[in-house]
């Protein structure tokens, strides 16, 4: 169980970063100090790097964005299932529960024209993009024991970080578009419909977590 300490360092991260991104929202992600935010917060400027190393992990918290997260999909698959179906289930699960993991919480539009407007924050995507197809790729060589010259884990994963980049961008879109969420999750469980349906099945039935016998 969580202890009264980390619950109140849980307490204060959270209040620090709905501080900030408010904050970044009202007037801009590089016209708000970090000095700002810790005031607003009501904490020391030391606290808030304490919490975070960098001003746009306060948008983009590392334990949120992260560049494990296709390789965490994969490597939690149930037996019998592959590395496209674990990542095509989960993305279904989180869009039909409207998880802010894909952008579909209340007040997401606003922090998404935030995030657009700043050069450092839309770097910072593209290289978590980056990451997680290189960490997925990783995980698909180790766990299949592909030979360090077989490009099939690097393809598989690249087109795993595609759809994965699709449902972020059409999300995104629709969000900005003035869409509300609930029509945007229907149109993007239409989209990995049309996505699974053209995959092949060289890539829907790869790596495929093998089942444990009875008695294990």
């Amino acid at each position: 169980m969580e202890g009264l300490r980390e619950r109140k360092k849980r307490q204060t991260r959270q209040r620090i970063s709905d501080t900030a991104v408010g904050l970044f929202v009202e007037r801009g992600f590089e016209q708000v100090t970090i000095a700002e935010v810790a005031a607003a917060a009501e904490v020391s400027v030391n606290t808030v790097y304490n919490y975070f190393d960098a001003k746009e992990d306060l948008v983009l918290p590392p334990e949120e964005a992260s560049s494990q997260r296709l390789a965490e999909i994969v490597r939690r698959r149930r037996p019998g299932e592959s590395a496209a179906g674990a990542v095509l289930a989960r993305l279904r699960e989180e869009v039909r529960n409207r998880e802010r993991q894909v952008g579909l919480s209340p007040g997401f539009g606003r922090v998404l024209e935030m995030m657009r407007a700043a050069p450092t924050l839309t770097a910072r995507l593209e290289d978590l993009g980056r990451q997680m197809t290189d960490a997925l790729a990783t995980v698909l060589a180790e766990e299949t024991g592909a030979h360090r010259d077989d490009p099939l884990p690097r393809v598989v994963a690249w087109h795993l970080g595609c759809l994965h980049a699709l449902v972020m961008t059409e999300i995104g879109r629709r969000t900005s578009a003035g869409e509300r969420p609930d029509a945007i999750a229907d149109a993007v469980l239409t989209l990995l419909d049309v996505v699974e349906s053209l995959l092949g099945d060289r890539v829907l039935r790869y790596a495929v977590r093998e089942e444990t016998p009875c008695g294990e």
